[in-house]
């Protein structure tokens, strides 16, 4: 049976379908996929091939690759002609996740402009300042986010999805009556395309500004991805026969999130999946309702979702053994969990995938996956093939292997920068364009783990604290859901450990027992000297990341999960 590294051998080198080269990027000679699309609107060019296949399913909407395909170029046509988008202005878009995002973001991205994904779960403040600091040519959003905006006074026009796109979809035909087409647009890869607020447990949100190259590469990476997990199966003889379903995935993640966008919309396309998408506030049971009604082979979930379905009480009374793939993302899985989603979606055979990247590294980092993942758990996986991940230290020297330290990537994958925030861009993008991500990591076989975010870690007594390890130690417990572990002011220590957790309906805290089950599983100093139980789900973020700032008191929960 071949290794890993054989597989990778074949696909990315000379020849290979997905062959490495590299390229002059932004001044930078940087690893880059010899055959690869150069901007995204070549990616609606060629989704006509898909033809009248389903592409999009949402709330009753049911809509093919070729409709998907003639309303996007009816869109461009009017961003164009009727509101003057020229390449390099900005299109925002606040909304759920209706179609009609979708159609907005490629009908953008295809004329040259960049779309502006705003946070959908933003209250006023928050949307004023992104869209001051956009500086949109207009704005497009459904009504329950434009009633928060309301009686301001906006310098651009806005679009309501519900009252004002039907017009906007069905207002240009050519002379001839045909089907439109994209208008014409020169477009080279570094071009500007989107940004994307990053999710701002602290602070301000910052827009990290990503290139046509930036999200290609994700694309490239994602298909390269879905080959060598299908010849490791193969391989291994742990394939099994999906030829019955073909592939459809739900996508319940926000589209201003990259989860959403990026595997939902952008690779979606490209491979003419079937995509689910929901509406309004995260509902477990309306999960469980389509894998069945839409036979979802695949599902990514985001931030504490799983763990939400597999806890709901009439889990059992559907079928999801369609589900052939899972995913987790946005915050880190525990070994736990993962077992908990392979073992319930009975489809999956231990099919399951999880990864690290950044909105500002487009999502691109590392991989892991099927056996690779039963072997290392508690990794976030192997580097893509067109990218290279380095351990630095706060001089950004390297460190070696098993050394703890700043993970920085260096790739195509890289953003431009913070969308007209210099400062905050070089303290980001180091010199030869490495991306210092603000995560603490180190890796053991190739494999990269994380450790902590930077501003996460505990210093007690002078012992370096990642909450994360204990996070995933509290969370075997039996009676634990989720928790959160921060550190807080100690007079002597310097700092100590408080935990947060969220326990099952009738359990009643007991620390002395809590200190019991940790004691065997992890050093006497990073044991939890606090602790706090709730019985709600934990405050998140839209990314799916725990915000602890709101936890420690630090701000109020300035988002409205919807």
């Amino acid at each position: 049976m071949r290794s890993v590294d054989e597989i990778e051998a074949e696909l990315i080198g000379p020849g290979g379908a997905f062959e490495i080269g590299v390229d002059n990027v932004l001044g930078e000679q940087i690893k880059v996929f010899a055959n690869r699309n150069r901007s995204l609107r070549e990616l609606v060019e060629n989704s006509i091939n898909h033809g009248d296949s389903e592409h999009i399913i949402c709330e009753g909407q049911r809509i093919t690759f070729r409709e998907h395909h003639a309303r996007v170029s009816a869109v461009a046509h009017q961003l164009r002609h009727t509101y003057g988008v020229n390449p390099g202005d900005r299109v925002a878009i606040l909304a759920d996740n209706h179609p009609q995002w979708i159609i907005t973001f490629w009908a953008s991205v295809s004329i040259g402009a960049i779309c502006v994904g705003l946070n959908g779960w933003w209250k006023r403040d928050d949307i004023l300042h992104a869209l001051e600091d956009a500086e949109p040519r207009l704005l497009i959003g459904d009504r329950k986010r434009l009633a928060r905006i309301e009686g301001i006074d906006l310098p651009f026009p806005v679009i309501c999805i519900e009252d004002d796109f039907a017009a906007l979809e069905q207002g240009w035909n050519d002379s001839a009556g045909n089907a439109p087409v994209l208008p014409d647009c020169e477009i080279a890869e570094d071009d500007p395309a989107l940004i994307l607020y990053t999710s701002g447990t602290t602070g301000r949100a910052k827009g990290a500004l990503l290139s046509h190259r930036c999200l290609i590469t994700f694309l490239s990476s994602a298909i390269f991805s879905g080959f060598r997990m299908m010849m490791m199966e193969a391989e291994s003889s742990d394939s099994q026969d999906g030829s019955a379903l073909p592939n459809c995935g739900l996508f319940s993640a926000p589209l201003f999130h990259l989860s959403g966008l990026f595997t939902g919309v952008v690779t979606s396309l490209a491979v003419g999946m079937k995509t689910v998408w929901t509406l309004g506030r995260f509902e477990p049971e309306k999960i469980l309702q389509l894998i069945e009604a839409e036979q979802v082979t695949t599902w990514p979930s985001l931030g504490s979702m799983a763990a939400r379905v597999l806890d709901h009480t009439d889990f059992n009374r559907y079928d999801v053994s369609s589900v052939s793939r899972l995913g987790s993302g946005g915050a880190p899985t525990s070994h736990a969990t993962q077992q908990r989603m392979t073992k319930s979606f009975t489809g999956t055979g231990g099919r399951m995938a999880l990864g690290y990247g950044l909105t500002e590294s487009s999502g691109v980092g590392t991989h892991n996956w099927g056996e690779l993942l039963d072997a290392y758990p508690n990794s976030v996986g192997r580097v893509f093939p067109a990218i290279d991940i380095s351990i630095r230290d706060e001089h950004n020297q390297l460190l070696p292997n098993g050394e703890q330290g700043e993970i920085c990537i260096h790739g195509s994958c890289v953003m431009l920068g913070y969308w007209r925030n210099p400062e905050a861009t070089e303290k980001a993008i180091a010199p030869g364009r490495w991306l210092r991500t603000g995560d603490v990591g180190h890796f053991e076989d190739d494999f990269l783990y994380i450790n902590s975010r930077a501003r996460d870690l505990i210093l007690r007594n002078a012992e370096n604290i990642y909450p994360v390890e204990i996070e995933h130690c509290l969370e075997l417990h039996p009676e634990i859901i989720e928790a959160a572990v921060i550190g807080v002011p100690h007079p002597d220590l310097g700092q100590e450990v408080k935990a947060f957790i969220v326990v099952a309906e009738n359990y009643s805290l007991d620390t002395d027992a809590l200190h019991a089950f940790c004691i065997d599983r992890l050093a006497t100093f990073k044991i939890p000297s606090q602790w706090e139980a709730h019985y709600q789900p934990l405050p998140r973020n839209a990314a799916g990341k725990i915000m602890k700032n709101v936890l420690a008191g630090e701000h109020h929960a300035q988002l409205s999960e919807e």
